[in-house]
C-alpha cells in the first residue's frame, strides 16, 4: 500500500511552509493549503482548527539511517525519551526510527524499513525520501475501524490488533490507529489528535478516517 496522498488540518499555514521550505521539499501554496511531495507522496496541509498532534512517518532507503539522522538533524529537532535517539521498530517490522518535530506540534518520523531491498546513490537529502510510511489517525473503536478497512482491503501488519493500537497495510504504508488520549512515541505529551485525516492507499477510493471510525 503506497500512500499516494494525505490530507490533514493545519492550524497554521505560514508554519509548515517555513518548515518545509528550508528543507528542500517540493512546495505548492494558495489561500487555503500547503502541498509538500515528500516521494511517491503529496501531503496537503488544509487550514483547519483542531486539538491534539498529528504524526507522519517517512520512509528512508535501507542503508541510508545514519546519513538520514544526521540530516534531519542539522535542520529539526531531533525528539528523545531518556536519552535515547535512535528506536527499534515493534516486533515484526524489522525497522528503525528517529523522531522530529515539525509544523504545527507535528510528531515526524524517518522509518528505514529492512525488509525493503537498499537502493539509493548519493548523499541523502529531501529527495531521498521515498514517501510516506505511515499515518497516524485517531479512532474510537480500534478494532471496529480495523475490521472495516479489512473490508476494503487493508489487513492487519505484523501483530494483532489491540483495543487501544493497530498497524494496518504493509511494509510500504501502514495507518496507524490509535485510542483517544494516547500520546505519539516518543513524547508523553503529545496527544494524538482527535480529527479526521484523508488517505488515498492505492486501494481503491481515498478513505477518510477519524475519531467517529470510518468511512467515507
Amino acid at each position: 500500500m503506497r500512500i499516494a496522498t494525505v490530507t490533514l488540518p493545519a492550524r497554521s499555514l505560514d508554519a509548515v511552509a517555513a518548515f518545509w521550505e528550508p528543507l528542500g521539499v517540493p512546495l505548492t501554496r494558495d489561500a487555503s493549503a500547503v502541498r509538500v511531495r515528500l516521494g511517491h507522496t503529496e501531503v496537503v496541509h488544509e487550514a483547519a482548527e483542531f486539538d491534539g498532534t498529528h504524526h507522519l512517518a517517512f520512509t528512508i532507503p535501507t542503508g541510508t539511517f545514519d546519513a538520514a539522522d544526521h540530516w534531519i538533524g542539522e535542520r529539526a529537532t531531533v525528539l528523545t525519551r531518556d536519552g535515547v535517539r535512535e528506536f527499534e521498530g515493534p516486533a515484526g517490522w524489522n525497522s528503525r526510527s528517529v523522531y522530529f518535530d515539525g509544523p504545527d506540534g507535528q510528531v515526524l518520523e524517518c522509518i528505514e524499513r529492512r525488509d525493503i531491498a537498499p537502493g539509493h546513490d548519493g548523499p541523502f537529502s529531501a529527495a531521498s525520501i521515498v514517501g510516506v510510511s505511515e499515518v497516524g489517525v485517531v479512532t474510537a473503536d480500534v478494532l471496529a475501524t480495523v475490521a472495516e478497512l479489512g473490508q476494503v482491503g487493508v489487513a492487519p501488519y505484523a501483530a494483532p490488533p489491540s483495543p487501544s493500537f493497530a498497524a494496518v497495510g504493509d511494509v510500504h504504508g501502514l495507518l496507524v490507529l490509535v485510542a483517544p488520549g494516547r500520546p505519539w512515541l516518543p513524547t508523553t505529551d503529545r496527544i494524538a489528535a482527535d480529527t479526521a485525516v484523508t488517505v488515498d492507499g492505492g486501494v481503491g477510493t481515498p478513505v477518510r478516517l477519524g475519531p467517529d471510525k470510518l468511512l467515507r
